[in-house]
């Protein structure tokens, strides 16, 4: 029987105590998502407080190319240290041996499977910021690496979680419209996964999966692109520049339903989530959904480059 080592078993021993709170580790500070989820969850005394898990730890990361990254990341590390109580160590193996799950969080894509790969070589189910990676090879590397290892892991645009977006989850959509903001990252090869990110999801979120064939077409100001899933229903993105509000519309036999354009776009339900997934084991968005919004963005990319042919999803 394989023993654990102390670390591992005090670990263990705090998460299974009555009343005690998962500890999780941030890999990645470099966004203003890790302290909006470190108040969440760190300060109780917060209107959107969610119970049962500590930001504890965290590993700074950073891609110094990348001008948000560059920015935001000793304010963001510093907040985290000393307003949350958050400690900054200087490597992942380091994090890991301190929490019991981790969040991937890195604003930039690029490093998400390399910084992936040392936290499913420690056994640590992860959720992953978006986005998810920086190409759909990346993505699928990912998913690979995790299954073989046995980690759980998941993806999400906290937009997936939002009364604007689940309050139009209803039966026998025939057909769905999202809007959202859609600027780039130079060094991102998916263009639509820095930001446009967002709108994709909301538009799997109602959709599902099952896209075949997607066909895009591009301008300065804006992207409208068009997937056809294998049943005949159309899907629509369109992802504006440099940003834009959030919408939806859910088309069915006889009606129209429209989002409220007064909801609430904001993390604490996706939050509600992640810590449900940690404590539980279930993952709430299956990983090949996410792996299909990463082929979505690959042949919407692929149909940009050949002036708006349609294309096929690999």
């Amino acid at each position: 029987m394989k023993r654990l080592c102390i670390p591992s078993l005090l670990l263990l021993m705090a998460a299974l105590a009555p009343g005690a709170d998962l500890r999780l580790g941030l890999v990645g500070t470099d966004t203003s998502h890790v302290t909006a989820f470190a108040k969440m969850l760190n300060d109780a005394s917060s209107p959107d407080h969610v119970p049962g898990a500590r930001i504890v730890a965290a590993y700074k990361g950073g891609m110094p190319d990348n001008a948000t990254s560059a920015k935001y990341i000793d304010q963001y590390s510093e907040e985290l240290r000393s307003k949350w109580g958050v400690e900054i160590v200087p490597r992942i193996a380091d994090l890991c041996s301190k929490v019991d799950g981790i969040l991937l969080t890195s604003v930039d894509g690029r490093p998400h499977l390399a910084e992936a790969r040392e936290i499913i070589a420690c056994g640590k189910p992860m959720w992953i910021d978006k986005p998810l990676a920086s190409t759909l090879e990346d993505a699928r590397e990912i998913a690979r690496l995790a299954k073989a290892a046995g980690v759980k892991w998941w993806t999400s645009s906290s937009l997936r979680f939002t009364p604007m977006i689940t309050a139009l989850k209803v039966d026998g959509i025939g057909g769905a419209m999202v809007w959202g903001p859609g600027p780039f990252e130079e060094h991102h090869h998916l263009d639509l996964s820095w930001y446009a990110i967002h709108p994709i999801e909301m538009l799997y979120t109602l959709m599902g999966p099952g896209c075949t064939e997607v066909t895009r077409t591009y301008s300065e100001g804006a992207d409208v692109i068009v997937g056809r899933w294998k049943d005949g229903r159309l899907g629509v993105v369109r992802a504006a520049r440099p940003y834009g509000a959030y919408g939806a519309v859910v088309f069915r036999e006889r009606e129209a339903i429209r989002s409220d354009p007064k909801a609430a776009v904001g993390y604490r339900d996706m939050v509600v989530e992640i810590v449900k997934f940690f404590e539980t084991g279930v993952v709430p968005v299956p990983v090949e959904e996410s792996l299909e919004m990463f082929a979505f963005m690959d042949a919407a990319l692929r149909s940009k480059e050949s002036g708006g042919r349609p294309q096929a999803l690999r």
